[in-house]
Order: structure tokens, then C-alpha cells, then sequence
């Protein structure tokens, strides 16, 4: 059995296990739909897409986990994005939490040049630029997208989930798992999880 360092390794080592598009979550009704994950990536020398306040140079939110939904049009493209935050402790629980939290102030997902021009997987040649649906022509600078809609989920230590669940609301695009959850092998299979994820999208909203 392979050992981890650290549990962020192991985070990262399950979640380059799931799928582009998260799993549980079925095709858009509209047809447009282009998930791609952007962290972890297989690649580890490449910058990948990150997320920060319009303005903001320093300031960057890189989430554990980190898939993207391209859509709109090329004149007004925009993301959908589900993050996975695996938190160790409550305080870095409540950080991340800031970090997501509804708010008036619009959220920028920035995808560097060559994330953009490398291939979708090691299987897939596909340029990641060309599967976003929402570029006609390759591009030369960083794609800036507005965020549309945010959800995420965080994988909390044992008795940090139990005493979560007990006591706290979850605002309503969050949602918690505990830590072996996430963190179990295969765990893009797990039925219980994939149902929980199921519900991460705006069309979960709808009849």
C-alpha cells in the first residue's frame, strides 16, 4: 500500500482519480456542458485555474479540488464551478468557509495560457481550450471567466463532521463529508457520495 506524507498529498492522489466531470452530476438539460477539472491536474509543472476577486493580483482562493463549467457564448462565456476543500482543523474549516461565502462582490476563475493549451488527459489530445466550448480561437493571453454558481464541498476530520452535523446549517451551496470519505480509494464510486454530489448544481433545484 502506497504511504502519504501528508493528508493533502493523499487528497490530491484520490482526487486526480475523478473523473472531468464531478462524479454523480448527469448532463446539463440544455446540452451545454463542459466540465474539465482543474485541480488537481496529472500535471504538475503546468499553473493551473484559480480563482480571485476582479482587480486582485495577489489574492488568490486555489482550492483543493476545483472543477469548472464552461458555457454561455464566446461574446458572454462564463463557469459554474464545484470546489473540494479538505479542511484538518475548525479553523481552517472557517477560513475556507470566508473564503466562499455568499457575498455581493463578483468572483473571477482565471485559467492560465497553458492549462488552456495542454490536452484535456493523458488519453484525450483534446486541447483543453477547444473542450470549453466557449473559445474560437486558441488562445494567447489567460482566460477570465465570472463565476455564475459556487458550490462546494468540505471534508472534515471525524469527530470535527459529527460535531458539525449536530450543530451547524450549512448555507445552501455547501455540503459536508467526512474526511475517509473523500479520501477513500475509489471513492469517485461511492454511491453515497456521487448521491450528495448529484445535488450540486443549480438543475438540482429544479422539477
Amino acid at each position: 500500500m502506497r504511504e502519504f506524507h501528508s493528508l493533502d498529498a493523499l487528497v490530491r492522489t484520490r482526487l486526480r482519480q475523478w473523473p472531468q466531470r464531478p462524479p454523480g452530476l448527469t448532463a446539463s438539460r440544455n446540452g451545454q456542458d463542459s466540465w474539465l477539472r482543474g485541480r488537481p491536474a496529472e500535471d504538475t509543472t503546468l499553473c493551473h485555474p484559480f480563482l480571485k476577486l476582479p482587480g486582485s493580483d495577489r489574492l488568490r482562493t486555489l482550492p483543493d479540488g476545483l472543477w469548472l463549467n464552461f458555457a454561455g457564448t464566446p461574446d458572454e462565456p462564463f463557469v459554474d464551478i464545484l470546489a473540494i476543500e479538505a479542511c484538518s482543523s475548525l479553523p481552517n474549516l472557517l477560513d475556507k468557509r470566508s473564503r466562499f461565502a455568499p457575498s455581493t462582490h463578483s468572483l473571477l476563475a482565471v485559467c492560465p495560457v497553458p492549462w488552456l493549451l495542454a490536452p484535456v488527459t493523458a488519453n484525450d489530445p483534446t486541447p483543453r481550450w477547444q473542450a470549453t466550448g466557449v473559445l474560437r480561437h486558441q488562445p494567447t493571453l489567460p482566460l477570465s471567466l465570472p463565476v455564475r454558481d459556487v458550490r462546494v464541498m468540505y471534508a472534515l476530520k471525524q469527530d470535527h463532521y459529527r460535531g458539525f452535523a449536530e450543530s451547524q446549517i450549512p448555507h445552501p451551496h455547501e455540503y459536508f463529508v467526512p474526511m475517509d470519505t473523500l479520501t477513500a480509494e475509489a471513492s469517485c464510486d461511492d454511491p453515497r457520495l456521487r448521491a450528495l454530489l448529484a445535488r450540486a448544481s443549480a438543475q438540482a433545484n429544479f422539477f
